[in-house]
């Protein structure tokens, strides 16, 4: 995964649409649900690490915006 892009696609994949209208809250719930999928064993460690590292990194610069 490189993109946030990758990201709704993934989960998307597995039937989970993310679409609050608030850019922040979107990126905190993909953060919720990546973390939830590798907890049942649905991810790689190396995607989950880049799944993660790409939503903080997002998160924080909507938050500087």
């Amino acid at each position: 995964m490189k993109t946030i892009y990758d990201i709704k696609t993934y989960l998307k994949r597995f039937g989970t649409f993310i679409y609050t209208g608030d850019r922040i809250a979107d990126l905190e719930l993909m953060e919720v649900e990546i973390r939830e999928m590798y907890k049942l064993g649905m991810m790689e460690p190396k995607e989950f690490q880049m799944a993660i590292l790409l939503l903080r990194q997002e998160i924080q610069a909507e938050n500087e915006k």
